[in-house]
């Protein structure tokens, strides 16, 4: 399959910047997602930091999941869109986590999890009929099954903080790529009505229970 240049181009720019952030621990410090930074006025933070990560697995499985995803979200809305999809989820879940996290000064995070999760979300909502083939299941799952149960996880994984894992930015990134979608390709509310409503339960549910997942 044939990469779009925009996507290769950001697969680039997350490559070369996340390699100096490796090799440079005052150039990953100086960019990392951290809220106490933030708040003082590095706002630079907020988006420099989808653009480094903790190491390379974790780059090589968010730019796999960009790579199979974003073709499918720039089939139906183009190039310029989809990079609004792509910015604007990345952007939403930085700032979705530092609201979240705006009592923990030295909460930090990096990584393109959230724009990719808005991408993969987008890829769903758009292409209802999308299967999935996870490592170690040889059967394929309903690609909107994971895009409900990932979100699911997330929700419960940012209040009991599993693992070292920025799950609200995977949340913020799955909510800005929802409304997004929406936005640019409104026909879906009436073409893809039954995925619309199964993705917005996760997303309803955490706002219902807010105060209840937020830390004291």
């Amino acid at each position: 399959m044939n990469m779009n240049p925009a996507v290769l181009l950001i697969i680039i720019a997350n490559v070369a910047i996340s390699f100096k952030g490796f090799k440079d621990r005052g150039f990953f410090e100086q960019y990392k997602f951290q809220v106490g930074p933030i708040i003082k006025g590095e706002k630079i933070r907020i988006l420099a930091s989808g653009f480094l990560h903790v190491d390379q697995s974790h780059l090589f499985f968010n730019m796999l999941t960009l790579y199979f995803f974003a073709d499918p979200v720039i089939n139906y809305i183009g190039i310029p869109k989809f990079l609004t999809v792509y910015f604007g989820s990345l952007l939403a879940g930085n700032l979705f986590a530092l609201n979240f996290h705006k009592k923990e000064p030295y909460y930090s995070a990096v990584g393109a999890s959230g724009a990719v999760m808005g991408v993969l979300y987008a890829a769903i909502m758009l292409n209802p009929g999308m299967n999935l083939y996870m490592f170690f299941i040889p059967i394929p799952i309903p690609a909107y099954i994971f895009g409900v149960g990932y979100l699911l996880y997330s929700i419960f994984g940012m209040k009991k903080q599993w693992g070292n894992i920025g799950h609200s930015a995977h949340i913020g990134g799955a909510i800005g790529g929802y409304i997004l979608s929406i936005l640019f390709y409104p026909s879906i509310l009436e073409n893809n009505k039954l995925i619309v409503i199964l993705l917005a339960v996760p997303i309803v549910l955490m706002f219902i229970f807010k105060d209840k997942l937020e830390r004291n």
